[in-house]
């Protein structure tokens, strides 16, 4: 028996997130953590939850074993339904063979049994790897005032940063005449999010189609949203103007986490009215010493601080010893930064060691020549030996033993 809803979301979850190298070795990209207490997938998922939505489908595909534990049962987002909830869809198997999600929309034709148990109006497609806080049910109602086959959710970005994404030229009304992928000289500034809500009933049909052609790459952007706008489907840009940051780089992830520290930066985690929700252990309050000196950080429970520390986001458990100094770095949890070391605009990931004396990355003022500068970056549980020197770009892999 289908169990009817207005919208359905289907959470594209599944990517491996090469530009985040060693951070995404052993762990999907939207597992991976992010502001201290968070991973990056708490942001859609408390976004649904938040605008209403209470049924959502999460792709996965690449490492899913600890992103599939994280998200469990749904509960710290309110996503233990009888009715509804959340589901976790790896790729489909057939026979004795699995088969890999080939694209974004092969993602969505495999699960279209899941969509059709609910049999609903609309579906939301949404990637699990962006940091930003959205009412969906505001584009929702957008796109039903229209009646449009599809609405995609846009961000004005700058001319210089145009050519770096999907295009949405629109006429007066907000409608899409022109989609340009990564256009070298962009006609507007209107990029798209990655956020699509679709009809249903005629996503299906195209979704088929699509399934169909066997010179297709099964992907949104380059085959679906093409193929309506051949047709003439009506299709809306949704302006959104709040914070959103594609953080699928190693840069763009430092970035992100140091935006949580300044008050311009228009991203705001402690509202009450807007909150993201997470899966977090329990840990003690933190301990800020006699001899610690904390200045603008994100300090989370169970951390044990003896050392200076600027401008910088930690995570539980993290012990930074006497003498130690942090500056614009982000730690991941139950790292240890022994007495004496330095970590300087860098991500540290889960469980490393920094020893005594080591110095992890510098200030960019020390690099007259800024291609020779970059963020360092220390895997899991990986040791960065006493003395040891990690340079800015330098990337020290996980350690599969510890």
């Amino acid at each position: 028996m289908k169990q009817k809803k207005d919208i359905v979301t289907m959470l594209l979850a599944g990517g491996q997130g090469t530009r985040l190298y060693v951070l995404t070795k052993e762990v999907a990209k939207p597992a991976v953590p992010f502001g201290g207490k968070y991973r990056i997938i708490d942001f859609p998922l408390s976004n649904c939850v938040n605008s209403g939505i209470d049924t959502v489908g999460v792709l996965t595909q690449y490492r899913p074993l600890e992103l599939n534990s994280y998200i469990g049962n749904g509960q710290p987002w309110d996503l233990d339904r009888m009715n509804g909830g959340v589901y976790i869809l790896p790729p489909y198997v057939s026979g004795k063979e699995g088969k890999w999600y080939k694209g974004t929309a092969d993602a969505i034709y495999q699960n279209m049994n899941f969509i059709e148990k609910y049999d609903p109006d609309n579906v939301l497609v949404l990637s699990g790897d962006h940091i930003y806080k959205m009412d969906y049910s505001k584009m929702l109602d957008f796109h039903n005032k229209n009646g449009a086959t599809a609405t995609i959710a846009v961000l004005d970005v700058s001319l210089e940063e145009a050519s770096r994404f999907g295009i949405m030229n629109t006429n007066e009304d907000g409608s899409i005449y022109e989609f340009e992928e990564k256009p070298k000289q962009p006609k507007s500034t209107k990029a798209s999010m990655g956020i699509y809500i679709f009809n249903w009933p005629k996503l299906r049909k195209y979704l088929i189609d699509d399934e169909a052609n066997p010179k297709s790459d099964n992907d949104f952007g380059k085959n679906i949203i093409p193929a309506m706008l051949q047709n003439g489907e009506k299709m809306m840009a949704y302006q959104f103007d709040g914070y959103w940051k594609d953080v699928g780089t190693i840069e763009s992830l430092w970035e992100a986490n140091m935006d949580l520290l300044n008050p311009k930066s228009n991203i705001n985690l402690n509202s009450n009215q807007w909150r993201i929700y997470a899966r977090n252990e329990p840990h003690p309050p933190h301990f800020i010493g006699e001899h610690a000196d904390v200045v603008e950080s994100i300090v989370t429970e169970g951390c044990d601080i003896d050392g200076k520390l600027w401008y910088s986001v930690l995570f539980s458990g993290v012990t930074v010893e006497e003498g130690a100094e942090l500056n614009s770095a982000v730690v991941m949890s139950n790292t240890v930064i022994q007495k004496g070391a330095s970590v300087k605009y860098a991500i540290i990931a889960e469980d490393a060691i920094i020893e005594e004396g080591a110095v992890v990355g510098d200030d960019p003022c020390n690099y007259p020549d800024p291609s020779e500068w970059g963020i360092a970056v220390v895997g899991r549980g990986a040791i960065v030996k006493k003395g040891q020197v990690v340079k800015p770009k330098e990337m020290i892999e996980p350690d599969a033993n510890r």
